[in-house]
């Protein structure tokens, strides 16, 4: 693999690193990111009727996306382990497109940011979604995990367009 500068995960070598982050100021830092569960069309009205063989969907979704982004630092190995001051999640049903939006907010008070975190909690909680509704259908797809908007940090602000 060739050298990079602009990778701040490789060393002088090429060599994967994790970025030490000690000199760089602590501040609040936060990131949303989404993922979309698209349902089958029959299987998103089963859902919406409350007609899961497996029970609601939500809440487990919501505890297991707060457990993943706690573990992030587990699961992605360059990611340092952040102290989080919350991780919040929001799951909107979008009834014209038989799809269900989930959006994870994640933030800290750290020397590193949290955008990972919202990413990993969002998928996680999509993941979920699938596990309690795959009996309905094996044509879920999981669609469009990104990051929405971060914010804190030397860069500053971002927002998805």
């Amino acid at each position: 693999m060739s050298k990079s500068s602009e990778l701040s995960h490789l060393d002088q070598q090429g060599q994967p690193q994790m970025v030490d982050v000690g000199d760089k100021k602590v501040n609040l830092r936060q990131a949303t990111a989404e993922a979309l569960v698209v349902f089958p069309e029959q299987a998103f009205c089963k859902i919406l009727a409350g007609d899961n063989p497996k029970g609601g969907i939500i809440e487990p979704a919501r505890i297991a996306g707060i457990q993943a982004a706690k573990k992030t630092a587990d699961l992605i190995p360059m990611c340092h382990q952040l102290p989080l001051d919350s991780v919040a999640f929001d799951f909107t049903v979008m009834p014209d497109e038989f799809t269900l939006k989930i959006q994870c907010c994640a933030r800290a008070t750290a020397q590193t940011g949290v955008e990972m975190e919202a990413m990993v909690g969002a998928s996680n909680a999509a993941l979920v979604i699938y596990d309690m509704t795959k009996a309905l259908s094996k044509g879920i797809e999981i669609k469009s995990t990104r990051l929405l908007e971060k914010s804190g940090g030397k860069s500053g602000p971002w927002q998805a367009q």
